[in-house]
C-alpha cells in the first residue's frame, strides 16, 4: 500500500449556492491527489506524457458522506492498494480538519500509448518506483 496526503483549501468558486462543494469538483480533487501521489514517487504526469504515455480515467466512483464547505481545509488521501500493470487503481478519502471522512472514492486509469492509442504496460521506471515503495 502506498499512501500520499495532499492538503487543499476549498475555494469559493468550488462551491454551490449553499456553500457546499459542488459534487462535480470531487473528481478534480481526486485528480489533485493522483498528481501529487505520482510526484511523491519522483515522477509526474507531464513526464509520462512526454514519454508517450497517457492515463485516461476509465472508472470513477464517489461516495458523498458529508459535505465539504467553503474555506474548509481538506486532506485528500490517495491510496494505491495493489501493484499496477496496465491499469492503476486508486482509492481516496477526503477528510476535514475535524478528522471526519467526508467523501470516499475510487478511480481506475489505463496506461495508454499515445501514438497507437492502445493500452500498454506501465513504464518500467514507474513500476520500479512503486515496487520499491510498496508495503
Amino acid at each position: 500500500m502506498i499512501i500520499n496526503q495532499t492538503i487543499i483549501r476549498v475555494r469559493y468558486g468550488e462551491t454551490d449556492q449553499m456553500g457546499y462543494v459542488y459534487y462535480g469538483n470531487y473528481a478534480q480533487f481526486f485528480e489533485v491527489g493522483r498528481v501529487e501521489w505520482l510526484r511523491s514517487l519522483g515522477t509526474d504526469y507531464k513526464s509520462l506524457e512526454e514519454s508517450g504515455i497517457m492515463l485516461p480515467v476509465t472508472q470513477l466512483n464517489v461516495n458523498y458522506l458529508k459535505p465539504a464547505k467553503y474555506d474548509d481545509l481538506l486532506t485528500i488521501k490517495t491510496i494505491l492498494n495493489k501493484k499496477p500493470l496496465v491499469k492503476i487503481d486508486f482509492d481516496f478519502e477526503i477528510i476535514n480538519e475535524k478528522k471526519e471522512i467526508l467523501t470516499t472514492g475510487f478511480t481506475r486509469l489505463v496506461f495508454m500509448d499515445m501514438n497507437k492509442n492502445k493500452p500498454v504496460k506501465a513504464p518500467q521506471h514507474l513500476l520500479d518506483q512503486i515496487y520499491a515503495e510498496f508495503k
